[in-house]
């Protein structure tokens, strides 16, 4: 029984790993969720692990989920407004202007469409990978239209634990070509420079440049359609990028001339600046002292640690992992409130743990 705020039937148009996680996410508050996919497969894959239903030919849905690639979102919104003339229709794509004006290109009475995008999502796709809890603390974007409509797009990401944030079309696709697509192309140009390189090198790799790759591993296929439905704030961006990083580049080919070490220097306070902006956990921007623990790489190592640390009274920020190639050890780097740093190293030496380093 469905007692939380979504009370009719949700039907979902793409069981990927976005709609088989909303469907997942519906079907634990209880709600009727319908599974539709172009691909019988994906459809039977995703209905195979929990994450919904098949169409029924009564079905009645109030609320149409289409998670399908951007490149054909407006066309099926359009389908989906057209087949369900009282439900609400929301989109999950990661562009906006670009659907908007295709939907607008196609004749489409818009008052039933509300366009949203959850900033969530994983390295791997489909349905095998979706999980409900996927959006639990997210961003998660909600275009403008009519209070009634809005509100049931907002009853779905609280239903989901994500957190709803308003925004116009333009400015959703100029905030994600800073914040995610302009990454993206980072990530991955950052990446292809290993290609190329020996084992030797590419064995000395640490935690630094599995941060900054981990998502070069996405799928090129989706990432072409993201990027090029936003081309033109993505293309902005990394004209800048593009003007900083020659700078970068004749400080390093001039390193004696006078400034050089100035405009370096420049650089790299320009990215402190930029990274302290970044939200942490719950949202702030709170700074934290950071631990490396050495874990011998055995069995039930880091979860003593994690038990430690809690019957120590010391809440854990956040907790980043590295284990070098060969060694016999791992690296657990623990991110605690500045006050409680000197309380957190006196535990863990006492109990026999060896503290690799600190900072703030």
């Amino acid at each position: 029984m469905n007692l939380g705020r979504i009370t009719g039937q949700v039907r979902i148009v793409g069981a990927g790993l976005l709609g088989a996680s909303i469907g997942h996410g519906l079907r634990a508050k209880g709600v009727d969720v319908i599974l539709h996919d172009a691909s019988r497969s994906n459809a039977t894959l995703a209905i195979d692990y929990g994450a919904g239903r098949a169409p029924h030919e009564d079905d009645k849905p109030t609320l149409v989920i289409v998670a399908v690639p951007p490149d054909v979102t407006a066309e099926v919104v359009a389908r989906e407004l057209l087949a369900w003339p009282q439900a609400t229709v929301t989109d999950v794509a990661s562009v906006a202007v670009s659907v908007l004006d295709e939907l607008i290109a196609l004749g489409v009475d818009l008052d039933r469409f509300i366009g949203s995008h959850p900033l969530a999502g994983r390295e791997r796709g489909g349905a095998i990978s979706a999980r409900a809890d996927l959006f639990i603390g997210r961003p998660w974007v909600i275009g403008r239209g009519t209070p009634f409509r809005r509100r049931a797009v907002e009853d779905l990401v609280i239903e989901l634990g994500a957190v709803p944030v308003l925004m116009s079309a333009s400015e959703h696709d100029d905030a994600v070509a800073l914040v995610s697509h302009v990454p993206q192309v980072v990530s991955s140009l950052l990446a292809h420079r290993l290609a190329d390189a020996t084992d030797a090198a590419v064995g000395l790799a640490g935690q630094g440049l599995r941060d900054t790759t981990r998502i070069a591993s996405s799928a090129p296929e989706l990432w072409v359609q993201i990027l090029s439905a936003n081309a033109g704030p993505v293309a902005a961006i990394l004209r800048e990028f593009q003007t900083e990083l020659g700078v970068a580049i004749d400080a390093l080919e001039n390193p004696d001339v006078p400034g050089s070490r100035r405009a370096l220097a420049e650089v790299l306070a320009g990215g402190n600046a930029g990274v302290a902006r970044i939200p942490g956990k719950h949202g702030t921007s709170k700074h934290f002292s950071q631990l490396v623990v050495m874990v011998d790489d055995k069995p039930g190592e880091l979860a003593r640690l994690l038990t430690e640390i809690g019957e120590a009274n010391v809440n854990m920020e956040d907790l980043r992992l590295e284990h070098s190639p060969g060694a016999q050890f791992g690296l657990a780097e623990i991110s605690v409130l500045p006050e409680k740093e000197a309380l957190l190293i006196s535990e863990l030496d006492a109990r026999g743990w060896k503290i690799a380093g600190t900072s703030a």
